[in-house]
């Protein structure tokens, strides 16, 4: 049987489906009471510099990833599918869609921070034609609390 595969902008209407994804994902940054809170995530689209794409299979969403940008270089974040779903390709086609969606507002630089535990999303990448910069670069963050 034929899998109906289609990719699209997700708005707050798809919010509850979005968050379950992420959770049944296991995203563990996924943060429901702070940037993740519907009202987090609808401020977010708002501002215009953030797509999220979602990937659905006969109509279930089963994969997400938020396109942003700074002004300067396109961002990649929170790839997510299913695990049910998982070795499908469809992760490789939700990143050519985030970068599309990228390159259409002007960003010619398209980056992705990935875990070091987490050599799938980095062999997918490096697939994707991602390459490594640099390993000594340590991602700093300063946060209001642990909720955001």
């Amino acid at each position: 049987m034929e899998e109906n595969v289609t990719v699209r902008r997700l708005g707050m209407e798809d919010y509850d489906a979005l968050l379950a994804l992420w959770l049944r994902a296991g995203l563990h940054s996924v943060k429901p009471q702070g940037r993740d809170s519907r009202a987090g995530i609808a401020r977010q689209l708002a501002t215009g510099v953030q797509t999220i794409l979602g990937l659905e299979v006969d109509g279930r969403l089963v994969g997400a990833v938020v396109a942003t940008h700074d002004s300067r270089k396109g961002w990649i974040n929170r790839l997510a599918v299913d695990p049910e779903y998982r070795r499908r390709g469809y992760a490789a086609r939700l990143i050519a869609a985030a970068e599309e969606v990228l390159r259409e507002q002007g960003m010619r630089i398209i980056a992705a921070l990935v875990e070091s535990d987490n050599a799938p999303s980095y062999a997918l990448f490096r697939k994707a034609g991602y390459v490594e910069i640099d390993r000594g670069i340590h991602y700093l963050t300063k946060r209001e609390s642990d909720a955001v």
